[in-house]
């Protein structure tokens, strides 16, 4: 079966924290590694056209094996651990877990993959915290980027958040847990996600196995560096809606041809934000799914149908 091949690029912005059996060398530049799971399976390595897939914000990488299965038969596909995820580094500082230290990231891996092999044609797909990473690569002309994004998908995620869903967020992310097995980690998690709507069993480990790690004292843990939350936890209805207009701006800004997916149920992609985004900006086409809520996780084969039908549409064929 196809697997992806773990990789690792060093991005500047940000200091790692050290490891407990070594100190950062004095005067040493601020820098951490990021992750990555590279899918290629066209048997050409230099493969020119790449799709970046980020996850949401309490997720990693792994989350996109489905997708990127079978999108790598067409292009070669790069699932980034955002840091302070999966196999990523943790961050010295937690106030460095934010969109501007992670798009800054991105730049940093997308210069590294078109020097390993030119880049000619590079898509984005980005899921709920990725859209907003894809969003900030996308809607800033002039960023040092080898071409343009081509093609965005923007998985139930745009300028507008709904305070609600970031409340209901806020209740789990970066709480101490601790699980004995996989399959009492994958029903826990199943506890918070119901609004990802149907999975069968197998379908659902699939997704949790890589969301845990060791814990230090025995059985298993998240994956993530619980201090992600610090800045999440810090933000204010206040803020986040100052937030909206900036995002707006970015989005406005956007030129590549944009799909939007939308949960039906979603609490955090209102409809009405949706409708917007259909008639403003890149003017994204709009598809929802019935049943789900925040955030499809592109396993159901309709909602992997769309994004490759998009992805991989003839240019002038109907993609934007």
């Amino acid at each position: 079966m196809n697997e992806p091949t773990l990789n690792y690029v060093l991005c500047p912005g940000a200091g790692a924290q050290p490891q407990p059996s070594t100190l950062p060398s004095e005067g040493a530049p601020a820098q951490h590694r990021m992750a990555y799971w590279e899918w290629n399976a066209t048997g050409n390595p230099a493969d020119p056209h790449v799709v970046v897939c980020v996850h949401g914000l309490s997720r990693q990488g792994r989350d996109f094996d489905t997708l990127a299965r079978v999108l790598s038969q067409h292009a070669r596909v790069v699932c980034p651990d955002v840091v302070g995820r999966g196999r990523s580094d943790w961050l010295a500082d937690p106030m460095d877990y934010q969109i501007p230290q992670y798009a800054a990231d991105m730049l940093a891996l997308v210069a590294h993959l078109h020097q390993q092999a030119p880049v000619a044609t590079l898509d984005w797909v980005g899921t709920s915290m990725g859209g907003l990473i894809g969003m900030g690569i996308a809607g800033q002309p002039g960023l040092p980027l080898p071409v343009p994004v081509r093609r965005l998908v923007l998985n139930d995620v745009g300028p507008v958040i709904e305070w609600q869903a970031l409340q209901r967020i806020g209740l789990y992310l970066g709480q101490p847990v601790r699980f004995e097995s996989v399959q009492q980690a994958a029903d826990a998690m199943w506890g918070i996600s119901t609004s990802f709507g149907p999975h069968t069993p197998a379908q659902w480990l699939e997704l949790s196995r890589p969301m845990v790690r060791s814990h230090p004292q025995g059985g298993l843990t998240l994956h993530y560096d619980p201090a992600i939350a610090v800045p999440f936890k810090a933000l204010t209805q206040q803020t986040a809606a100052a937030g909206e207009a900036a995002l707006w701006q970015l989005y406005d800004h956007i030129a590549a041809h944009t799909l939007l997916l939308r949960g039906a149920q979603s609490d955090l992609l209102s409809r009405e934000t949706a409708q917007a985004m259909s008639q403003r900006g890149p003017r994204a086409r709009l598809i929802e799914f019935d049943g789900v809520g925040h955030a499809p996780t592109l396993v159901a084969h309709d909602q992997v149908a769309a994004v490759m039908e998009f992805l991989l549409a003839p240019e002038g064929g109907g993609a934007g």
